[in-house]
């Protein structure tokens, strides 16, 4: 006699490539452990080649996950006041950056990208800063899930205004500007909905770096469509393949996590785990780099050192050969008595390469 387990309530995979860049910014990492009724996923985009991005991205993805895991000991309390805990995790890595700039001037400028989408059972929470998506797949349809803080909106709304022809704004050098984004500033837009999202058995939630978006979403709905009901594993093999298969020379990083839920089951209240009876503080310390003097013999030094177990790369800039898709810039924050960016002046003299600022 063979014993065999129920499904698991969610079946999960995470795909990355280099794509054609030079250099890895993107970072990302799935916790979901087997049998457990949660989990979640970081996944972040850095940006600034020459100001470290992989650095940034790397130190975003460390803090949240971090602070993350330790709420996810006691999920019941997590959802609690879940949108309180993903702002709060997503300011201490904010101001990890602030605080790296600061010892580290040579990364001035460097900056990244959030996502994080926590699910407790079928509920799906999730905060996101930047353009990396959010996706739900249902019923043979794809759609976002999050906000896309980039001027891809304002350009389309221009398109439906009757501003813009459909053809220039498909290929606008400022679609992929960004318009907030973590870099130890004030961070202009932030979505992180105050209740969660419903999920159904069958349903398949795609979190990514915009590198994903070279498919469109008509590609990436056929390839979920054609293999939905095969393994996680299976639909991101599928997903690179047909990146690959693109041959884009201009080709971003691609990562992403795949997340078939099979189980959409909710358990009353009362069924619950208790909370612990001991209350646990958590000391909050930023992510540093250790001094030379405390390095072991054959450590690098501090400026060559990084959160990941390769070297910092500095590649020369790629030409901007696809004007769809031009390397990601951020644009000037409007004021903070407007919470919608303006549409009317895409002029490039709006526009400030890797930096966000706030007019008070």
């Amino acid at each position: 006699m063979i014993w065999r387990s129920r499904e698991p309530r969610y079946d999960v995979a995470s795909g990355i490539s280099q794509g054609a860049r030079d250099y890895q910014e993107d970072a990302i990492t799935a916790d979901f452990p087997v049998g457990a009724e949660a989990g979640f996923v970081v996944l972040a985009d850095g940006m600034g080649g020459h100001a470290a991005g992989d650095v940034a991205s790397k130190i975003v993805l460390t803090e949240v996950f971090s602070e993350l895991k330790f709420h996810f000991a006691d999920v019941t309390a997590f959802e609690t006041r879940a949108p309180e805990i993903l702002r709060s995790v997503a300011d201490l890595a904010n101001e990890t950056l602030r605080q790296h700039t600061r010892t580290h001037p040579e990364t001035e400028g460097m900056g990244a990208t959030l996502v994080v989408p926590a699910l407790v059972e079928n509920r799906l929470w999730w905060i996101s800063i930047g353009d990396s998506p959010l996706f739900l797949f249902r019923n043979g349809r794809l759609t976002q899930l999050n906000e896309d803080h980039s001027m891809a909106p304002q350009i389309d709304f221009m398109v439906k205004s009757g501003l813009m022809d459909p053809q220039v704004a498909a290929n606008h050098p400022d679609r992929n500007c960004l318009i907030s984004v973590l870099m130890g500033t004030r961070i202009p837009k932030i979505d992180c909905p105050t209740k969660p999202f419903e999920l159904k058995a069958g349903d398949i939630v795609i979190c990514a770096s915009d590198g994903l978006q070279f498919l469109t979403n008509a590609q990436i709905e056929k390839v979920l469509n054609k293999y939905r009901k095969t393994r996680s594993t299976e639909i991101a093999e599928r997903l690179l393949e047909e990146i690959t298969r693109l041959d884009d020379p201009d080709q971003d990083n691609i990562s992403f996590t795949v997340i078939k839920v099979n189980d959409a089951s909710a358990r009353g209240a009362e069924d619950r785990p208790q909370a612990p009876t001991v209350a646990v503080a958590r000391p909050r310390r930023l992510t540093t780099v250790a001094p030379d003097h405390l390095r072991q013999p054959g450590q690098k030094s501090a400026a060559a050192h990084t959160l990941a177990p390769v070297p910092v790369q500095v590649p020369n800039p790629l030409p901007e050969s696809r004007a769809e898709r031009a390397p990601r810039r951020v644009v000037e924050a409007v004021q903070e008595s407007n919470p919608d960016p303006a549409v009317e002046d895409l002029s490039p003299a709006r526009l400030r390469p890797r930096r966000v600022t706030v007019i008070k």
